[in-house]
């Protein structure tokens, strides 16, 4: 199982969905347009929630757009559906789970800054959510136990990208 994961700066990536060249690529290259709108979550934190909201605001409330695009075409998750982000027309509505230490470069000179959602969730809850989540994907290591789990999470050291 450990093959399966990359460390990336300090955080840990899923083989399965993500390459260290596309995170490098993200912070180093891509270019935030001053009118991208970011939704950004610590994962398990409300994104989709907020993907929902912010699509139907987007689209002044039509729900059309929301009930026949998928929400990865809507707001692609930048370290995830790169070349979906990059062909999306201005405004872009933009999600990401990624932290600041491998968030664009690009973004500390744009006025995109303005335009950051950034959803919090109770940490017990998120706790419980990824735990759960964990074992049904593997997106993240499978944990041991909760106890194992609780305490990776506390310090740190569980700390993965979906």
């Amino acid at each position: 199982m450990a093959d399966q994961f990359f460390t990336h700066k300090g955080v840990m990536f899923s083989t399965l969905d993500y390459l260290p060249d596309t995170l490098s690529y993200v912070e180093n290259e891509f270019q935030v347009r001053d009118d991208d709108v970011f939704n950004i979550t610590y994962p398990k934190s409300g994104s989709t929630w907020m993907l929902e909201i912010l699509s139907l605001i987007r689209c002044e409330g039509d729900p059309g757009w929301v009930r026949s695009v998928l929400n990865w075409y809507r707001a692609p998750w930048v370290e995830y559906h790169l070349e979906t982000a990059l062909k999306y027309p201005p405004p872009r509505l933009l999600s990401s789970h990624l932290p600041i230490q491998l968030f664009p470069k690009s973004f500390q000179h744009s006025k995109a800054k303005v335009r950051i959602i950034y959803t919090l969730r109770c940490p017990k809850d998120v706790l419980v959510s990824l735990y759960h989540f964990s074992q049904v994907l593997h997106f993240f290591k499978t944990p041991e136990s909760l106890d194992s789990f609780i305490e990776d999470f506390l310090s740190g050291n569980g700390e993965q990208v979906p």
